[in-house]
C-alpha cells in the first residue's frame, strides 16, 4: 500500500500500472530537484557509467522525474571538461549599473561609427552586457535598427547638386506665379498595367481580435499579360492616353508622334494655352532625351523644365498619378487588353480636377 511522505518536495505518489497483462500495483517515485539529480548524474559519471547506463538507472529508480537523456550528456560533457562543482555557474553580464552615463556615451560614438555593428560586438567592445547595451540603444538613445530601404540609385555628388539646382530652377519658377504654372504645366510618363495585380501586404491588412491567428495569403505575382501606358496630363485632367501592346517598345520616332498628338490635343482642349508656351516635364528617358525628341520639342515651342537624374520622387505621374491608379487595379483580373484599357480610362474620369491640381501643387514640397 503506498504511503506519503511527509515531505510533498523530495517525494511524491504515482500510480502506475505494469505491462498490461499484468496486475495494476502502487509504486512510489522519488522526485527531487535539478541540483540533486546533478549530484546522482555526477555519482554516476564517477562510477564509471555511460550516459546511456546512468539514464537506465535514474529511470528505474525515479520514473519520469529523472532528467532527460539531452540533460545527462550536457553533465558528462561538463564533468570530462573538469568541472566539479554541480551548482548554477554565474551568469554574465553586469547589473543595471552598467547603463551610467559614460557607457551610453561610449554606446553612442560606436553606433555612429558603424552603423551595423551588432548587439554583441559593442557589448564585447565596452564589456557590458548585451542586455545593457540593448537598454541603452532603445531606452536611452531611442535608436533602432532597420533595413535598408531599396533605390533605384545611389546619386554621386554630381547628381545630387544637380537636382539641387534643378529643383530650386523649378521652385522659383512656381512661386514666381503659381497661378500661371499651373494653367501652363503639363506632364507624362509611362507605366505598365497589367492584367493582374496582386494586393499589397498594406491593403491586404485585416483587423483581428485577441487570440486569433494571423490573416494568410498566398504568394501571388502579377501577370505576364500586360500593356504600357503613357499618360498626358495637367492640373486640368488627362490630355491623352496611348496604349502601347506588350513586345513592342517606346523609340524616338514612336514619341515624336506622342508629341505632334500631345499639340493637337492642347490646342483642342486647353483653348486658354494658345497664346501660352507650355511648361513641359518629362523624365530622363532615352527616348525622352533622344536629339529628335529634343528638335520636335523645340520646334512645338514647349519649354522643357529639367528634371534631375533617378528622381522618380519630383515627377507627378510616379509619386501620384499612377500610385493612386496601382492601389484602385490591386486585386483585380482582366481577360485583355481591352479590359485594362477600359477600367484604365473610367478611373480617371472619375476622378475630379481638384485630384490632378493637389497631385501638382505636392511638387512645391517635393
Amino acid at each position: 500500500m503506498a504511503t506519503f511522505l511527509t515531505d510533498p518536495r523530495d517525494f511524491r505518489v504515482v500510480l502506475t500500472f505494469k505491462h498490461r497483462f499484468s496486475d495494476p500495483s502502487f509504486v512510489i517515485f522519488k522526485t527531487m530537484d535539478r541540483k540533486e539529480f546533478r549530484v546522482l548524474i555526477k555519482h554516476s559519471f564517477l562510477m564509471g557509467k555511460n550516459t546511456v547506463g546512468a539514464k537506465q538507472w535514474l529511470d528505474k529508480h525515479y520514473g519520469v522525474s529523472a532528467p532527460g537523456k539531452s540533460t545527462i550528456i550536457d553533465w558528462y560533457a561538463e564533468f570530462k571538461r573538469g568541472r566539479t562543482s554541480t551548482d548554477d555557474a554565474e551568469r554574465s553580464g553586469r547589473p543595471k549599473s552598467a547603463v551610467v552615463p559614460e557607457n551610453i556615451k561610449n554606446v553612442h560614438k560606436i553606433a555612429l561609427k558603424d552603423r551595423k555593428m551588432k548587439l554583441r560586438e559593442i557589448a564585447d567592445t565596452l564589456k557590458i552586457s548585451e542586455g545593457s547595451v540593448f537598454t541603452i540603444l532603445h531606452k536611452n538613445l531611442g535608436m533602432r535598427k532597420l533595413l535598408s530601404k531599396w533605390v533605384r540609385c545611389l546619386l554621386t555628388p554630381d547628381q545630387k547638386q544637380q537636382r539641387v539646382d534643378d529643383s530650386e530652377r523649378c521652385l522659383e519658377l512656381f512661386k514666381r506665379n503659381k497661378k500661371d504654372f499651373l494653367r501652363r504645366y503639363v506632364t507624362m510618363d509611362e507605366t505598365w498595367i497589367h492584367h493582374y495585380t496582386p494586393e499589397s501586404k498594406r491593403s491586404s491588412a485585416e483587423w483581428t481580435a485577441a487570440g486569433e491567428s494571423r490573416p494568410k495569403r498566398p504568394n501571388t505575382q502579377k501577370s505576364a499579360g500586360k500593356i504600357m501606358a503613357s499618360v498626358f496630363w495637367d492640373a486640368h485632367g488627362i490630355l491623352f492616353i496611348d496604349y502601347l501592346e506588350k513586345g513592342k517598345t517606346i523609340n524616338s520616332e514612336y514619341y515624336m508622334a506622342l508629341l505632334d498628338r500631345l499639340s493637337a490635343e492642347i490646342k483642342k482642349k486647353r483653348p486658354h494655352m494658345q497664346k501660352k508656351k507650355v511648361l513641359f516635364h518629362q523624365d530622363n528617358a532615352p527616348c525622352h532625351k533622344s536629339m529628335k525628341a529634343m528638335v520636335k520639342l523645340n520646334e512645338l515651342r514647349f519649354e522643357l523644365l529639367p528634371h534631375p537624374p533617378y528622381s522618380p520622387d519630383l515627377a507627378p505621374s510616379d509619386y501620384w498619378l499612377f500610385a493612386d491608379m496601382k492601389k484602385m487595379l490591386q486585386g483585380k483580373k482582366f481577360g485583355s487588353n481591352e479590359e485594362v484599357i477600359a477600367e484604365t480610362e473610367a478611373y480617371f474620369e472619375s476622378k475630379d480636377k481638384s485630384f490632378y491640381i493637389k497631385g501638382i501643387e505636392k511638387l512645391e514640397e517635393r
